[in-house]
């Protein structure tokens, strides 16, 4: 009998597996992006050019792949007005909102910590 190891997978998790399901939502809205996008969101609607001024290290091709996964998952609205240019509006969908009180409570959590970790982090590397 073939010996089975902490990494093996027991059964087949199919895209249609619940587990599958919340493993996709996880990956989206706890990617680093997408966390600083809702938070900014959280405050208010937001343009384009100020969601890439207010997120330092962020390219415009990633910023816009985020934008897009977040509507596609219905978190983030996207409204064009037709003027010259074009205005675009990115605001929090409902169930976006509801994310965003979350995230907020993990960037509060992260901010407090920050030192802590990074003190961490030079403990283990020394050791």
């Amino acid at each position: 009998m073939p010996r089975v190891t902490h990494t093996d997978v027991r059964e087949p998790v199919g895209a249609t597996s619940p587990t599958c399901q919340l493993r996709d939502v996880l990956d989206r809205v706890g990617d680093k992006w997408s966390v600083l996008v809702m938070a900014l969101l959280g405050t208010g609607p937001k343009r384009y050019s100020e969601l890439g001024r207010a997120i330092d290290g962020i390219s415009q091709r990633m910023l816009t792949l985020t934008l897009r996964s977040l509507e596609r998952d219905g978190l983030v609205a996207r409204t064009v007005t037709p003027t010259s240019p074009p205005r675009v509006d990115y605001t929090l969908t409902p169930v976006g909102e509801t994310l965003s009180v979350e995230v907020s409570s993990l960037i509060r959590w992260a901010d407090r910590h920050r030192e802590y970790v990074t003190e961490s982090r030079h403990r283990y590397d020394e050791a």
